[in-house]
């Protein structure tokens, strides 16, 4: 499950750029320049390290994850249980990248933790333009052109049941809290399956660098999200 995205080298994970740059594109459809493998500023997605922790520790009634740091490439990532339960991705260094709170039932279901993690996903990489877009329109402001950047923050979710899981997710509300330069847009989730309330859910993105929002270079940069996603399913 997901084994084409990541290596195990001993008690360490390694994820190179080219194994993020696939997951980014082909399972989250995330075209962000930032997961390219010759990006200037690499990052390895944080929906890939979400994925990891389902795979390597099951799915929770209750989670709640927080990014701390960027993940390079070719970082040798531990994932481990500390003593209270949580759940936090360090380096080789001890500088941690991801902590993961959990409470309530597991299941360790192959079927439900990859249904779930591809469902989760899908939802997380129409970050932009699908959600980010309309929010900073209605705003009148934008990330700076030149050097988008959108920070994976945080998400967390609550879910009633974890058997016969068939996810289903969908935006709910979403909300931008603009600060100077700086801006958190918060998308909110249901959580559905076959067509029943299964819970709820939410993610936190933060956005620097803004500039007044320019309607012609917001157009340029959808334009090329297109174009980079037709050249990637074309290939």
């Amino acid at each position: 499950m997901f084994k084409d995205f990541y290596a195990q080298r001993g008690e360490y994970v390694v994820i190179s750029a080219e194994q993020a740059s696939r997951f980014a594109k082909g399972v989250a459809g995330d075209y962000n320049p930032i997961h390219n493998p010759d990006a200037r500023r690499f990052c390895v997605p944080g929906d890939l390290l979400f994925t990891l922790v389902l795979v390597k520790f099951g799915l929770s009634r209750q989670m709640e994850f927080r990014f701390t740091n960027m993940v390079g490439a070719d970082t040798s990532l531990k994932f481990s249980e500390v003593e209270n339960g949580d759940i936090h991705v360090l380096d080789d260094s001890g500088k941690c990248y991801l902590q993961v709170v959990r409470r309530g039932d597991v299941t360790h279901d192959e079927a439900a933790v990859e249904a779930f993690a591809r469902c989760y996903v899908a939802f997380s990489g129409k970050n932009f333009p699908h959600y980010l877009k309309p929010l900073m329109e209605q705003h009148g402001v934008m990330f700076n052109p030149k050097r988008p950047l959108v920070i994976y923050d945080s998400m967390g979710f609550c879910l009633e049941r974890l058997d016969g899981l068939a996810p289903d997710l969908a935006l709910t509300r979403s909300s931008l809290d603009v600060q100077g330069k700086r801006a958190e847009a918060l998308l909110e989730f249901s959580i559905k399956s076959a067509g029943e309330s299964l819970g709820v859910g939410s993610k936190k993105l933060v956005v620097s660098g803004l500039c007044d929002y320019d309607a012609v270079e917001m157009a340029a940069i959808v334009d090329e999200f297109y174009r980079l996603k037709a050249a990637y399913e074309a290939a």
